[in-house]
């Protein structure tokens, strides 16, 4: 009960003292003044797009040799299906990385 009433107390303290501190003139106020959320968010867009296929790839790369150890006789169809999905996952995190590129040079 005690640790509550102190929460309380320094959360009614921090409102007081906060009120003349926003009680001033208002500008405008950036995170980024010269690079602007937007390009923060296709950064953080394209990030991910790389992390999701490499992740995509590794998890296809790491099935098939687990199937070859499994199924030696079988290991050139479990390639050419490996070589096939990875070039999908490829393509489609291309295709997101150019798209947040385009997005760069548009959006200003």
């Amino acid at each position: 009960m005690n640790r509550i009433l102190v929460l309380l107390g320094t959360a009614m303290a921090l409102l007081v003292f906060a009120s003349p501190a926003l009680a001033q003139a208002a500008e405008p106020v950036t995170l980024f003044p010269s690079i602007g959320l937007k390009a923060v968010g296709i950064g953080l867009g394209m990030g991910l797009a790389l992390i999701g296929g490499g992740r995509g790839i590794g998890n296809i790369g790491s099935s098939a040799v687990e199937s070859m150890a499994r199924q030696p006789e079988a290991a050139k169809d479990i390639s050419g299906a490996m070589i096939l999905s990875a070039a999908f996952v490829e393509g489609a995190t291309l295709f997101a990385v150019v798209v947040a590129l385009i997005m760069v040079f548009v959006s200003k």
